[in-house]
């Protein structure tokens, strides 16, 4: 099913890849031949990069409040029902020839279906864009939010000059880094720089993982606890709020769709998402476990924050850039993996009936460079943003990734789900929405809070 050749009365397929399939040769001087089928290696790495973003870094705030043995078990149980949610998504896609969630959910709930779909997608990565390019700026930069100077990378290496500015910063990394990377029409061409970015994690835990075991035998490191500290109810409430953020680390299921149509054999699509999810979950496990282990009951919300401290071994400055520097890096090369989808959906809800946007450089340019500017400018003049795209982020993360494949599966309009998987959509349904209302009203409760403290 092309996109070049959709009449202007079909809703467009808005989540396909940028780079059609069908013969489109003389359009744009592509053929057939050009593209011969992702590889199932460059798909996990696109997959994985997908998966592992900013969520990451939240992770041992959440094992600190949950304790290390209901942390790890949330950590598998998400990914489990990540898993499961997917599978229903491509189920239902592959019977009904479907090659994208928004016109799957376009074919069971009518046009807005598919548009809240969309703008779903648009809230959370547009949320997630502009908390990279805030961390990029953090890291090296540094940031005053909180009212005290915290030197960034370059300054600490080369003094304070304009050029080391924030604004000057985010831009060179806009234009030299970013603006490159977000310029591919389709997801396989990034699948090395997504290798580079899984193994930055993967050094970043590792760094991590040295560091608390060195501290543990030294006897430096605090005794962590196996389970939450629980004095009363409102401590209960507490633990669900670290429900979204597990939550929110797994979304990748806008693309999905993408992925799996770059592949030749789509029988490949169901091994590759299980081995992207054993991969990140234990890198999310092994990064949890390990910084909590070595920041204690001090374990930030964002622990990169905590490398900006003296880690009480030899070396510890040099450690702290190390990671810090390798985390930058994996957000710059993560970033334009979010942003495809970004691009897409948005283009979808502007140009509904338009041919695919691949198709028409002028529109794929204009797109793509007002996304950058509104990610850039948001990043210099909006930095303190945290709990409103904590809140934005969740809900719209909580939909793409677990409400909507259930309503799919529920209304099974292609007659594959099974008991089971109808019992288990509930299931989702229910926990995603308790979970994601108690989180909303905590974040609620402490912006309130700290305002009336200020």
């Amino acid at each position: 099913m092309g996109t070049g050749d959709a009449s202007p009365s079909e809703t467009r397929d808005e989540t396909m890849p940028l780079l059609p399939f069908k013969e489109e040769q003389g359009v744009m001087g592509y053929s057939i031949h050009e593209f011969n089928g992702a590889s199932f290696s460059g798909a996990v790495f696109n997959l994985s990069t997908t998966i592992v973003g900013a969520g990451i870094m939240a992770l041992p705030d959440s094992i600190k409040m949950l304790g290390i043995v209901p942390g790890i078990l949330m950590i598998i149980l998400v990914a489990f029902l990540t898993e499961a949610s997917i599978d229903m998504l491509l189920r239902c896609s592959h019977e009904g020839e479907v090659t994208s969630y928004g016109r799957l959910m376009g074919n069971n709930f009518g046009k807005w279906g598919r548009i809240a779909l969309q703008a779903s997608v648009v809230i959370n990565n547009l949320g997630i864009m502009i908390v990279y390019m805030i961390i990029i700026g953090d890291v090296l930069s540094g940031t005053s939010t909180t009212g005290v100077h915290n030197p960034g990378v370059l300054e600490g290496w080369f003094g304070s000059h304009w050029w080391n500015s924030r604004p000057v910063v985010l831009l060179a990394a806009t234009l030299f880094v970013l603006a490159p990377l977000v310029s591919f029409k389709k997801l396989d061409s990034l699948k090395y720089t997504s290798a580079v970015s899984v193994a930055l994690a993967v050094v970043f835990v590792v760094i991590t993982a040295g560091i608390a075991i060195v501290r543990l035998i030294q006897g430096t490191a605090e005794v962590p606890k196996l389970f939450p500290k629980i004095d009363e109810i409102s401590s209960i409430w507490e633990l669900f709020t670290a429900v979204p953020v597990l939550v929110t680390a797994y979304i990748c299921h806008y693309n999905v769709h993408s992925i799996d149509n770059e592949l030749e054999d789509r029988t490949q699509t169901k091994p590759i998402v299980q081995t992207s999810l054993a991969l990140c979950s234990t890198v999310y496990v092994a990064t949890g476990l390990f910084a909590y282990l070595l920041f204690g009951e001090g374990t930030l919300s964002d622990v990169l924050a905590n490398f900006d401290s003296n880690l009480r071994i030899p070396f510890s400055d040099v450690f702290n850039d190390m990671v810090r520097v390798s985390y930058v890096v994996h957000v710059m090369l993560v970033f334009p993996i979010v942003f495809f989808a970004l691009r897409l959906n948005l283009d979808g809800l502007l140009f509904p009936t338009s041919g695919h946007i691949s198709l028409d450089d002028r529109r794929f340019t204009i797109i793509s460079v007002s996304l950058l500017a509104v990610i850039y400018l948001a990043a210099n003049f909006i930095p303190s943003i945290w709990d409103a795209f904590q809140v934005t982020g969740a809900t719209a993360a909580v939909l793409i990734g677990f409400i909507f494949p259930a309503m799919i599966i529920l209304r099974d309009s292609y007659g594959v789900a099974t008991k089971r998987d109808k019992v288990l959509a509930i299931t989702m349904i229910v926990l995603a929405v308790f979970s994601n209302s108690v989180a909303l009203y905590t974040d609620a409760v402490n912006i309130i809070y700290r305002k009336a403290e200020v």
